[in-house]
């Protein structure tokens, strides 16, 4: 049986607009099981154990702006944590996608609505694709309940054989895919519209690097 694992994180909320939280960004890692990644993927956690980080969960933002757990890891550290995951994604097949709204003038409804609409334009775009899966798996960890109600009202709708199921990051390297995806995807935005902020222009140096060592492989993996 043919099987799609879908692995879904988001960034931003839906309160009001907020000059520092402009953007809600939901990213998608499409993975084929029928493409054995346990190589990379055993690659990875090698690499991550050789800095000291043995089975840690990568979380993109917090390792961009010296936050929580690496508070106390040096810049050339926190490259280097985000280097090992974005090797991992450029070497390892799988697809990604993203949809966004800028959330200004927006209320929630609003927000859900355009997002909905946008999965749906890329379910449809592909749906020779999609439909050539028996199965589709959706992984999210339920992190905000109405992008749960989006995914299941979008995918069910578009879709048969659609399974939820709820995830937890630090189990699934994928799902860090997806959440540095949900960061990248912010920084380029923000510099689009020359937002960046002071920690993101420190740990990505200048935007020509920035696109030649990040965004560049996420365009390349793009569905």
């Amino acid at each position: 049986m043919k099987e799609l694992s879908v692995f879904v994180d988001e960034s931003g909320d839906l309160g009001e607009y907020n000059i520092h939280s402009p953007y809600y960004i939901v990213s998608f890692v499409l993975h084929d099981q029928d493409i054995d990644i346990s190589d990379a993927l055993n690659h990875l956690e090698y690499q991550m154990t050789q800095i000291g980080l043995p089975r840690h969960c990568i979380h993109a933002g917090p390792v961009i702006r010296s936050e929580n757990n690496y508070k106390n890891y040096s810049l050339y550290e926190r490259q280097q944590i985000l280097k090992k995951l974005i090797t991992f994604t450029r070497k390892t097949e799988f697809k990604i996608a993203s949809v966004y709204v800028d959330k200004k003038g927006l209320d929630s409804v609003e927000i859900i609505g355009k997002l909905s609409k946008q999965l749906s334009e890329i379910i449809n775009g592909h749906l020779e694709w999609f439909l050539s899966y028996d199965q589709i798996k959706v992984y999210y960890d339920n992190g905000q309940v109405e992008i749960s109600k989006m995914l299941s009202s979008v995918f069910n709708v578009l879709l048969d054989n659609v399974e939820f199921k709820k995830v937890i990051p630090s189990e699934y390297r994928l799902f860090q895919v997806a959440d540095l995806v949900c960061t990248l995807k912010l920084t380029k935005l923000k510099m689009d519209n020359h937002t960046v902020s002071k920690s993101e222009k420190y740990f990505f140096e200048n935007e020509r690097t920035f696109k030649k060592n990040y965004l560049k492989i996420l365009e390349a993996k793009l569905l």
